[in-house]
């Protein structure tokens, strides 16, 4: 009959298993999707990886020399039966203690020289680079053009082949409960850099292909953190020249009667937070710190708060239809906290303005007019 102690070591064991499997399942799935750190799609994102991929065949090297060694050992050199004789010790070997230092030695030497030269190389600001300021707010992500006067949230648009030097910091608040870190990150395009309040911190990214790239905060922030993502939206020099051109305008003037009741509401309900800018470009009071984005252009966006929800419909094969997603919109002004998973006592966020299904309606045809 088996005993207890078997029959509990045999549970630990299928326990351990279990656990194993899943970690690998885990880690599987954090090494595929839009957000996979081994699909670099900029020069910025693929020096890490070339690094990486470095590091892990010399790990590869050793491990199995190790574990190949031990394999041998202990098959090698088991007792055999009827042999009770001490093995010959090597306990203070010098030329032994010699060679199992200065190899680990030489490993880190190889692994530390490349992986030094990378830092520096990350955080020189490279030539011809394109400035971008970003700003992180609880919870979503503002761009500002300095160049070009363009504000903007959520969607960082930059030209393919460009090299992007993003200047960072946190939102600075009266609140003390609202200077707090992020992280910016996003992975196809760059490494990760923490965003901190009254420090202005850079990034280098770059993309080599036209695309929609996913970001996210990657230090919690608070309680909506999870939900604080952004794009990177990766478009051939023709078309970024097109979109900074849109940009550069004033907001469209509504010409349909609830679009213009819709502009009258905005101004008396949303514009002390919201900006939306009258003149062709951003004013210099338009550049100071933001209470919320700026929607002067939002329907050129595909995204909206914090890039969590489509601004536009999706086909079957998930592209992005042109037609808005009003319903969504609508589903969002009546109840933002709950759409977001935001606490009314946070006091953070756009709250519920407990609008009416006209209000609404009216709200929703003139934000669908911001192209």
């Amino acid at each position: 009959m088996p005993s207890t102690n078997g029959r509990a070591s045999r549970a630990r064991r299928r326990a351990l298993r279990i656990v194993q499997f899943f970690a690998l399942a885990a880690l599987l799935a954090a090494c595929s999707g839009d957000q996979s750190v081994l699909d670099p799609k900029g020069p910025f994102a693929k020096g890490p990886d070339d690094l990486f991929m470095f590091v892990f065949w010399i790990a590869v090297v050793v491990f199995v020399l190790v574990q190949g060694l031990i394999v041998y050992t202990a098959v090698k050199f088991r007792q055999k039966a009827g042999d009770d004789a001490l093995p010959v010790q090597t306990h203070g070997n010098t030329k032994l203690e010699i060679v199992w230092t200065v190899i680990p030695a030489l490993i880190l030497a190889a692994i530390s020289v490349p992986t030094i030269q990378m830092i520096f190389d990350l955080d020189e600001e490279p030539p011809g680079a394109m400035t971008v300021e970003v700003i992180g707010h609880r919870w979503w992500w503002e761009y500002r053009y300095p160049d070009y006067g363009i504000i903007t949230a959520n969607e960082l648009v930059i030209p393919v082949g460009v090299p992007i030097r993003l200047e960072m910091r946190a939102e600075e608040s009266g609140a003390a409960d609202r200077g707090v870190l992020h992280s910016y990150w996003v992975p196809k395009l760059g490494g990760k850099q923490d965003v901190i309040p009254g420090r202005m911190v850079t990034l280098n990214i770059q993309a080599d292909t036209a695309g929609r790239y996913l970001g996210q905060c990657a230090e919690y922030c608070g309680l909506s953190h999870a939900n604080m993502r952004n794009r990177a939206v990766a478009l051939d020099m023709a078309d970024f020249e097109e979109w900074v051109a849109a940009q550069q305008q004033p907001a469209a003037e509504p010409s349909d009667g609830l679009a213009v009741q819709g502009r009258e509401l905005f101004t008396a309900n949303c514009a002390a937070c919201h900006t939306i800018n009258s003149s062709s470009v951003a004013g210099a009071d338009d550049f100071t710190n933001a209470i919320a984005p700026n929607l002067t252009h939002l329907m050129s966006r595909k995204e909206f708060a914090g890039a969590i929800f489509d601004l536009y419909g999706r086909d079957a094969d998930g592209n992005f239809t042109d037609e808005p997603n009003v319903d969504l919109l609508k589903e969002w002004l009546r109840n933002p906290p709950a759409m977001k998973a935001m606490r009314p006592a946070d006091g953070i966020g756009m709250p519920n303005l407990n609008l009416s299904e006209d209000q609404i309606e009216v709200l929703v045809a003139y934000l669908t007019t911001l192209q």
